[in-house]
């Protein structure tokens, strides 16, 4: 993280004044619905907030709808795909773009939530799947591509151009993906193999040797993103949790959920410690209040905010 980004999250917390009023949620770590069951698909997925809160995930009343949920709830469809495109992931820049990743045609969608005009971004019909994104500071986009049937994985990087290049290979079934605060790492997890990896970014966005940084005996994975101290948390799919671990491996804390498959969680609220979880046993977003804001939000802070 940058010094101007520790000068404002200290800032923060030493005036909880700052941004709008803090939602009126529970302690920390207590997760609850935000959206009724069923107002989604099984698809549910990739969630992530814009500027202003509201949260965006796929598959919203039925496939390949992109839904768009306010703070309090309300759900409404912000964007159909055409054709078979069906989204998994979805990440911002800092402009506020929206990146989406299409599982199914092997594409990633640019839109602009202002307009909603859509364009394909970049397509490699040698994926297997874009299933998860995820967006170093420099705008470079970093998708994770399962081949379940295979039990194996690859990691493809998209520049700011759209041009796409295989960064690694030989991977287990490769899921959850998050770029580091300072953008010095890529951490990606194994779903069936239950394996957290980092790769060093290189200077030019290529990944030097990957590095285990911790298995788990039990339970599958799915989405992961970092708060803006490094942690990560982490969905434990089958085990209905999000663990939350340092760097180096070491757990810190593990939040119980209502509902056994959460595939994905993102960020967000006026001060960027609410989390949320799209959760695939009751179709629906839930949500939890943490301590640390969330990498992704501090970014969007930095992007507005006046120098």
């Amino acid at each position: 993280m940058s010094r101007s980004s520790l000068l404002f999250f200290f800032g923060i917390l030493a005036n909880p004044g700052v941004g709008a009023q803090t939602p009126a949620l529970d302690k920390p770590f207590n997760a609850k619905a935000l959206t009724q069951p069923g107002e989604f698909t099984p698809g549910i997925e990739g969630p992530n907030c814009d500027a202003m809160g509201n949260i965006f995930a796929v598959n919203f009343a039925k496939q390949q709808t992109i839904g768009k949920v306010a703070p309090n709830g309300k759900g409404e469809t912000f964007v159909t795909l055409p054709g078979k495109s069906t989204g998994n992931g979805i990440v911002f820049d800092k402009k506020g773009m929206m990146y989406i990743a299409d599982y199914v045609e092997h594409k990633i969608w640019r839109i602009d939530p202002t307009t909603k005009a859509m364009a394909v971004f970049a397509h490699e019909p040698k994926m297997s799947q874009p299933n998860d994104l995820t967006i170093a500071p420099d705008g470079t986009l970093y998708a994770s591509d399962p081949d379940w049937g295979a039990s194996t994985g690859r990691i493809w990087k998209i520049d700011t151009q759209g041009k796409v290049s295989l960064v690694a290979s030989a991977m287990g079934t490769c899921n959850g993906i998050e770029v580091s605060p300072g953008g010095k790492w890529l951490y990606v997890n194994e779903s069936v193999q239950r394996n957290v990896w980092k790769f060093p970014i290189q200077t030019d966005g290529t990944l030097g040797e990957k590095q285990l940084i911790k298995q788990f005996p039990d339970f599958g994975f799915d989405g992961m993103r970092c708060d803006l101290l490094g942690n990560l948390y982490i969905t434990r799919y089958g085990k209905g949790t999000v663990v939350i671990m340092t760097p180096d491996g070491r757990d810190l804390q593990e939040i119980s959920l209502p509902g056994k498959k959460p595939s994905n969680l993102c960020f967000g609220g006026p001060d960027g410690k609410t989390v949320y979880v799209t959760e695939v046993d009751n179709t629906q977003l839930l949500q939890f209040r943490v301590e640390v804001p969330g990498l992704s939000w501090m970014r969007f802070q930095e992007a507005t905010r006046k120098p």
